[in-house]
């Protein structure tokens, strides 16, 4: 088991905690959070032994877990990297492009295993849909939210488009060429709802619309390509697949059969991909010990983090322009 240790007991990093402590992979040594009322707290409910003094915790551990806000994390993260220790960093990665970089070349300069906490790339809708995109050249994705004061510090490309941003770099297999974006601040001083278009080399094209003031929820994405389409809803955990294929000689009364204007017909398909149910946090946290482990390749790299990061932010300097 992994020796590890966690630094940011709020909402979230508690629900790290509680994986950490629960998962066969890992042996959870303690926690490091700058209020240590909080942090007390937590120790005297739930039993996690809490560190004062960071670097204690340091001295104790083989992986780091940096569940902070994101002002922290490079601080944090250098210090793992300082002292040899394996990371597992939470989106976005940092708050400038320059310290994401300069974590980056660190850790390749001393070995270092660093994972980001891009969640979305173990939801089980994905999981399920991924396979079947193929080179799609439309994408329109929706990711809508309740308003809730917690992560309006950060704008909402920040907080939320930048799950979809990470997506959408991992299937698109090509440089971004052109940026369109506008967004509003409605409630709070930074954008609380963002669009966002992304054109591709390749002649993909991607519309993006990101809200955290919705009256529902809602985080849906579709994917157009040759002959097919997807639809993945990340929220209710569910993906369908729309395909094409020439139409049989002798189809049957159930068979939807579609013919053209230049007489060809075609059957479509309806597909819903298995979905297997899984805790998406857990499978990360225990994907990233499994490449500690076996020194194999981490499945969301800080170069994946990076790459996000860095249109996030164009995303934010045109809205800000």
């Amino acid at each position: 088991m992994i020796k590890a240790g966690l630094v940011g007991a709020g909402h979230l990093g508690k629900i790290h905690l509680r994986l950490l402590n629960q998962s066969e992979k890992y042996e959870l040594v303690g926690f490091h959070d700058k209020d240590e009322e909080n942090a007390r707290k937590l120790e005297a409910e739930l039993g996690y032994k809490y560190f004062k003094n960071f670097n204690e915790l340091l001295n104790e551990i083989e992986m780091l877990d940096i569940v902070t806000p994101t002002l922290y994390h490079y601080d944090y993260a250098i210090k793992a990297i300082q002292k040899g220790i394996h990371f597992f960093i939470e989106k976005p990665v940092t708050q400038t492009l320059e310290q994401a970089e300069e974590i980056l070349y660190k850790c390749r300069e001393f070995g270092i295993k660093a994972q980001v906490g891009h969640v979305e790339r173990y939801n089980p809708a994905f999981i399920g849909a991924k396979d079947y995109i193929k080179n799609p050249m439309f994408i329109e994705i929706h990711r809508l939210a309740e308003f809730n004061p917690r992560g309006t510090d950060v704008s909402v490309v920040l907080d939320l488009m930048i799950h979809d941003l990470d997506i959408l770099l991992s299937l698109v297999k090509s440089k971004v060429k052109l940026i369109h974006a506008s967004g509003v601040s409605v409630v709070s001083k930074t954008p609380d709802i963002c669009n966002a278009r992304i054109e591709f080399e390749n002649g993909c094209v991607a519309n993006l619309t990101t809200s955290r003031i919705s009256m529902k929820a809602m985080r849906k994405s579709r994917f157009f390509q040759q002959d097919a389409y997807i639809s993945v809803d990340f929220l209710d955990k569910k993906c369908e697949v729309i395909r094409m294929k020439p139409a049989p000689e002798n189809p049957s009364d159930f068979d939807m059969i579609i013919e053209n204007s230049d007489g060809e017909k075609n059957q479509i398909l309806f597909e819903y991909p298995n979905i297997q149910p899984n805790n998406a946090i857990l499978d990360e946290l225990e994907s990233f010990a499994n490449a500690i482990e076996n020194n194999l390749p981490v499945q969301v790299s800080l170069e994946d983090g990076t790459e996000a990061l860095k249109v996030a932010l164009e995303i934010m300097r045109l809205i800000q322009k």
